[in-house]
């Protein structure tokens, strides 16, 4: 039954990373079909953000109220229909108006899964999980770029998309009963439902609070930030031509997802935070090759930077319940995942700023900084909220 249960939630988090990097794929054709210009892109996408940032604040509530297994399954068939939504849309404004939903339900199942595997499962399920995303986010553009190169249409792509959230949201609902009992004996705070959820206030308040929420915020501005602008910075900065370094900058992706499957493994003699201090180690000696005026120490640092990435999201996540409390880790949680989306929404724009009007060259420097902000904001979270 345990193995039932993960594979579930392996399943639906596969399913939260499939239509995350769909609008990328299908932009080029969906804005000519709209007749609006190509930036309109960056109004979609923070519309989705602000969603997940909105339902990430509440889910302490909503997980309070409906459970961790209702919560999920209903979250999906929330971001299924957005897609089918998305599939049927003829006008730009209908777009933005199903990306609100879309977001809301994303953010919900992302903060939500996150807690109930920190509870009940070690750090390597954590880490794997996340694995998990990284393969759903690489089956949903193939799936769309499968369908424009065979002479669809975008629509179609998300109709596909939809109709396999659909087929996942049904199994979500089909599996609640699998949810009802604890699968660790010390965990019975999460199943109270008698405690008030935490104010946003309150949950500030907590020790390392403050300290964990800025780690979040840059690790995820680096993750996206690499991600949007490292094949520019190889192509206009280092002479790297655009086929190659579209193909190392998708690299670092594939790097973070193989060291996270990778990872498990090692978090069975690591733990979480010798495990984010592994990772650390390796983005800083990323960076340190990035700066090396050789191109292959410039593709190379990419791909371990990616690999240092691997370890952080999950391992602060997993060690949440234990720092804070199982009673507060929803809540904790959900502040994170806020963080975290808010970190992508600011910081990838700022340097694209930075790269139009001053250098593209301080791409390095930019994401250097943000590494070792991070690094500093997390040693005085591991000290300020020590694990029980």
């Amino acid at each position: 039954m345990l193995t039932l249960l993960l594979a579930i939630i392996y399943l639906a988090f596969v399913s939260l990373g499939l239509p995350d990097s769909m609008l990328g794929s299908a932009w080029p054709t969906m804005f000519v079909d709209f007749g609006v210009p190509v930036s309109y892109a960056s109004i979609v996408s923070p519309i989705i953000a602000l969603g997940t940032v909105v339902s990430s604040l509440a889910s302490d509530r909503v997980t309070r109220k409906l459970g961790a297994a209702k919560t999920t399954a209903i979250s999906t068939a929330i971001t299924a229909l957005a897609l089918l939504g998305f599939s049927f849309s003829t006008q730009f404004w209908q777009i933005c108006l199903i990306a609100i939903p879309y977001g809301l339900g994303a953010g919900s199942i992302d903060a939500a899964l996150n807690n109930y595997v920190s509870l009940h499962f070690a750090s390597r399920h954590m880490s794997w999980l996340h694995c998990m995303w990284g393969l759903g986010a690489a089956i949903g553009p193939a799936i769309m770029g499968s369908v424009l190169t065979n002479g669809g249409k975008w629509d179609t792509g998300y109709l596909i998309v939809a109709i396999i959230q659909i087929v996942i949201t049904a199994i979500l609902f089909i599996s609640l009963p699998i949810w009802k009992r604890p699968l660790r004996d010390n965990i019975q705070a999460e199943e109270k439902k008698t405690d008030k959820p935490l104010s946003l206030r309150q949950i500030v308040s907590l020790k390392g609070a403050k300290s964990v929420m800025v780690t979040f915020f840059c690790y995820c501005a680096i993750e996206v930030t690499v991600t949007l602008w490292a094949s520019s910075y190889l192509n206009l900065n280092r002479g790297i031509d655009a086929e190659t370094a579209a193909l190392w900058g998708s690299l670092y992706v594939l790097g973070i997802t193989i060291g996270r499957a990778v990872g498990g493994f090692i978090t069975i003699k690591l733990n979480d935070t010798q495990m984010t201090r592994l990772g650390e180690g390796m983005m800083l000696l990323g960076i340190v090759l990035l700066f090396i005026p050789f191109n292959v120490c410039a593709l190379i640092g990419l791909v371990v930077f990616g690999v240092g990435s691997a370890p952080i999201y999950p391992c602060i996540i997993h060690s949440t319940p234990a720092r804070f409390g199982a009673d507060k880790s929803q809540a904790l949680i959900g502040v994170q995942m806020a963080s975290a989306y808010t970190g992508t929404c600011l910081m990838p724009s700022v340097f694209g700023l930075i790269a139009n009007h001053i250098n593209i060259a301080y791409f390095p420097w930019y994401i250097g900084a943000l590494t070792v902000l991070m690094i500093v904001m997390f040693e005085i979270y591991n000290k300020k909220a020590k694990a029980e």
